[in-house]
């Protein structure tokens, strides 16, 4: 992991602004080339109709070593100078943010690839239980096929590198 640039994470109930968090991550980060980020929100529709809300819950404690490992992966992976995620948990409207990953690097290609990882691994393997309430009532949501592939794919790259 860079010495310099710790990972920052944060889980919480708590609305957050996804243009002040942009905001607050560059002014951190004036010497990086590059900066990345994703940010995920509730969709208004699923295949089936409109979605009136969507409730996260995740396992407090648990979810933050989680993504805190995950989140230091990242930084041994890539040379990252900074890295924030941000995760919403309760219920939330459509619309609202979910998730706020951004990564800044000397150069793109480290920031887009960690961005890319983390997002796999939120959407797979991080603690968080999502319930979409529709018209028809209330439904879990479990990752998709591809969302798997998707993150089978850093396995494959980590084997790789070592060769294996």
């Amino acid at each position: 992991m860079n010495a310099s640039a710790p990972a920052c994470v944060l889980i919480s109930a708590a609305v957050f602004d996804p243009d002040e968090e942009m905001r607050v991550f560059r002014r951190r980060h004036t010497q990086a080339g590059a900066i990345a980020s994703f940010l995920g929100q509730v969709r208004g529709e699923n295949k089936d109709g409109a979605v009136s809300s969507l409730r996260l819950e995740h396992y407090p404690g648990f979810a933050e070593q989680m993504i805190d490992g995950v989140a230091n992966d990242a930084m041994a992976r890539w040379p990252l100078t900074g890295l924030r995620i941000v995760h919403r948990v309760g219920v939330l409207q459509p619309g609202d943010p979910i998730v706020f990953v951004a990564a800044a690097a000397a150069h793109r290609r480290a920031a887009f690839e960690a961005v890319d990882f983390l997002m796999d691994f939120l959407k797979t393997e991080a603690p968080f239980w999502k319930q979409e309430i529709t018209g028809d009532g209330a439904h879990w949501i479990e990752p998709s096929a591809r969302d798997y592939t998707d993150r089978r794919r850093w396995h494959d790259v980590t084997k790789e590198k070592r060769g294996d």
